[in-house]
């Protein structure tokens, strides 16, 4: 065997593994119900100040052990006064009962591609199946008792403000009977950004401290988790410029920390940070103010069975005749990348990173940022994959030009390496020495053929990760029955390749693996085609794995996302022209069509062999 076939080989078994080794560790993802819930709303864990941070006038060591259980009221959370919220993209409501940010939906999204399909949920109210909410309060310093401070169960009044909605804030009201009037005002913007600014007057004969806070709460375990190995869900931070990413199901492994109350895991921020729970496309997060301290922490109540995030600020003394004011940001919403970034520009440290991009960031964060301008001019996501291709190929041809020379070159050699082989015979280090003196006289380098498919691997892992992780590819269409570029392909032999109004085998079973779509089958006739513009080796092992490869390729990719495989195929496409075109200006013409017979030749041939031998 010449080393141009073991090269070819060994590109060949590399790619292979490579995607069957993908294919094994990430098989397509499957939702996951969780558990209906029926956490009481009293049942929300505290947060502890005592040292989230200290400024010069916070000397008072904070109790905060039940600052969010500060209440009991009659009235439950459904029957809570509301104040809705309505803006271009955002409808939901607030409840009085502890003033949560806890009825959140969004507009511009909905759950499926169906035409009755409902917009997403974002946030849930204790009660629903799956509560996920933001609250805000005060821990109460020396002094004080939980009973003086609003929490999880304080029923709040309504100072002004209506309907929260942009340029349109509401403010709550709540007085502790005792001397300390505390308020809220929330804003929100045009996109997913809420501003709670809190604030406390002090009219009592004393000195008050309190440590004021914001915590974001799911009870259970969210539904639907992709439980996917490439996507993170779950923690998300940000401390002093550090990303700190915790899956759900590390939170109960968490240590009992005392001073929180549950299993724990505290930072210290000093400067700027920010943190809150990702799901595939959506999130929520609690920023304090650029340049504040305060103590992050993610925690999980395995008793209650409560997921928290919580950001504790640096305790604050308001002394008699004073007030003092807190503002914070939440965001509730989806992950657009054009919108996380203008946040970021506006000061949210690093926000960018929020976005799960991988091992491979140096050239996801570059391709994606490339693919969102194409279809921003294109405006067409399927398209736009294809004018990346080019646009990669483009950059890579240099590479690929010297590649294809090397190999039209080897072709060129072919003959004078018969002659070496039949004039060293049997002695196989003569061979290997003539050899390596003809390449190095012709200037050929026998593995320049495996750098191109070996530069593809990192490409086609971070493409992957952008279709799959980002939003703009959610619900993307293409054209036709292509209408969502980040699922696999929704054709089949069952409905006539689309033509038929048959739903789709589910993916990732049985029945999906076996009948794929039309995407996947142009994937393997475009690798079979770039196959023949060489000549099948002689050689039965190599001939069989050059057979088979293109059909392989064909039902392990059929469940990867479809604007994975238009990349793929419109990559054999531009690799076959430039291979095509490269190899014929360097006077070697593949006969492509003559290959392609001759495959079938002997086929034909093989079987009256057989036929005759029977």
């Amino acid at each position: 065997m010449d080393d141009q076939n073991k090269n070819l080989i060994l590109a060949t078994v590399l790619s292979f593994l490579v995607i069957l080794v993908w294919f094994v560790l990430f098989p397509p993802p499957t939702p996951e119900p969780a558990p209906l819930d029926g956490t009481e709303v009293s049942d929300l864990t505290a947060p502890t100040a005592g040292d989230a941070a200290n400024t010069p006038s916070a000397g008072a060591v904070v109790n905060t052990a039940d600052a969010t259980t500060n209440a009991q009221p009659t009235e439950t959370q459904a029957d809570t006064p509301r104040i809705d919220i309505d803006t271009p993209r955002l409808t939901g409501s607030i409840s009085l009962l502890g003033g949560r940010i806890d009825d959140l939906s969004l507009k511009d999204y909905r759950v499926s591609l169906d035409d009755d399909a409902e917009i997403v949920k974002m946030l849930s109210p204790v009660g629903d199946s799956a509560a996920y909410y933001a609250l805000y309060g005060w821990a109460p310093g020396a002094g004080l008792t939980g009973d003086d401070v609003p929490g999880a169960n304080t029923v709040w009044a309504v100072e002004a403000g209506a309907t929260l909605g942009v340029d349109a804030p509401v403010t709550l009201i709540w007085d502790n009977g005792k001397g300390l009037t505390f308020r809220r005002t929330i804003a929100v913007d045009a996109d997913f950004m809420f501003t709670v600014t809190q604030s406390v007057e002090n009219t009592s004969a004393g000195t008050a401290s309190m440590a004021p806070y914001g915590i974001l709460a799911r009870h259970g375990e969210p539904q639907g988790l992709k439980n996917f190995f490439i996507l993170h869900e779950g923690v998300v931070a940000m401390a002093d410029g550090v990303l700190a990413e915790i899956d759900y199901d590390d939170m109960p492994d968490f240590e009992v920390d005392p001073r929180e109350g549950a299993r724990a895991e505290v930072t210290q921020v000093s400067e700027s940070g920010w943190i809150g729970f990702t799901d595939h496309f959506w999130m929520s997060t609690l920023i304090p103010a650029k340049d504040s301290a305060f103590k992050s922490v993610a925690k999980y109540d395995e008793r209650r069975d409560i997921y928290q995030t919580e950001a504790v600020l640096p305790t604050q003394t308001v002394s008699t005749g004073q007030s003092i004011s807190v503002t914070t940001q939440l965001f509730a919403g989806a992950k657009e990348w054009e919108t996380i970034r203008e946040y970021q520009d506006a000061d949210v440290v690093k926000f960018i990173e929020s976005i799960d991009w991988g091992w491979f960031s140096f050239i996801t964060k570059p391709m994606f940022w490339l693919l969102h301008n194409i279809n921003a001019l294109v405006g067409n996501m399927g398209w736009s994959i294809i004018g990346l291709t080019l646009i990669i190929k483009a950059l890579l041809f240099p590479l690929a030009y010297k590649s294809y020379v090397s190999m039209a070159k080897m072709k060129e050699l072919q003959p004078q390496m018969e002659e070496l082989k039949k004039s060293a015979g049997d002695d196989k280090q003569k061979v290997q020495k003539g050899m390596m003196e003809l390449y190095k006289k012709e200037k050929v380098n026998p593995a320049a053929g495996c750098l191109p498919i070996l530069m593809q691997i990192p490409i086609f892992f971070s493409l992957y990760k952008v279709i799959f992780v980002t939003i703009e590819l959610r619900q993307a269409p293409w054209f036709g029955p292509f209408q969502d570029l980040s699922l696999p392909d929704p054709t089949t032999l069952m409905n006539l390749f689309g033509l038929l109004p048959i739903a789709p085998p589910e993916p990732g079973s049985i029945t999906a693996l076996v009948f794929i779509g039309i995407l996947p089958l142009l994937l393997g006739i475009s690798m079979w085609l770039q196959q023949k513009l060489n000549p099948a080796p002689t050689d039965a092992t190599q001939k069989m794995i050059f057979a088979w490869m293109p059909w392989v390729f064909m039902f392990m990719l059929g469940s990867f996302a479809s604007g994975l495989v238009v990349y793929w195929i419109a990559n054999n496409t531009i690799t076959f022209t430039q291979q095509y075109l490269i190899m014929r200006s360097q006077g070697f013409k593949p006969d492509v069509f003559g290959n392609i017979k001759s495959s079938f030749d002997r086929k034909t041939n093989s079987d009256k062999s057989d036929a005759g031998k029977k």
